[in-house]
């Protein structure tokens, strides 16, 4: 199976507990998510989020998406099925590190099968300023 995946990476000064707290504030998500707005239902295994997606000059899109897996104050993990060949999952990751009230938060795309990876080869970019945005809007938001 063809996979293809970006992702980004950035320490931030706040707790795991601060930086959840967004995480798990759905309707919240508007005030510093620039990507994914507009979210609605639950996090709970197999449960539906329906959002708003922006992505670089790509049209915004309504989508519903089942979360995979989750675990309080460490990830929250959504797939996507779009048609036979092509399946996308959006992941949100805080690691702790040594230093107390230090974190190392991830966001990233996976896309899988043929069709996924003719899509990130053609929106690569658009995918990376996504990730980068999400990132420092994501450590702006939890610094605060």
């Amino acid at each position: 199976m063809d996979i293809a995946r970006i992702e980004r990476r950035i320490g931030v000064r706040a707790t795991p507990d601060q930086i959840w707290d967004l995480i798990a504030d759905l309707p919240g998500w508007d005030r510093w998510n620039p990507v994914e707005t507009r979210l609605e239902g639950a996090i709970a295994f197999g449960a539906e989020i329906a959002l708003t997606e922006r992505i670089g000059d790509l049209p915004e899109r309504r989508a519903a998406m089942r979360v995979g897996e989750w675990q309080p104050y460490s990830q929250l993990v959504w797939a996507e099925k779009r048609g036979l060949w092509f399946r996308s999952m959006r992941y949100f990751e805080i690691e702790p590190l040594e230093q107390p009230g230090s974190c190392i938060v991830a966001n990233g795309f996976i896309f899988s099968g043929l069709r996924g990876e003719m899509f990130f080869d053609r929106h690569r970019k658009h995918l990376r300023h996504a990730v980068d945005a999400v990132a420092e809007a994501w450590k702006a938001a939890a610094e605060a």
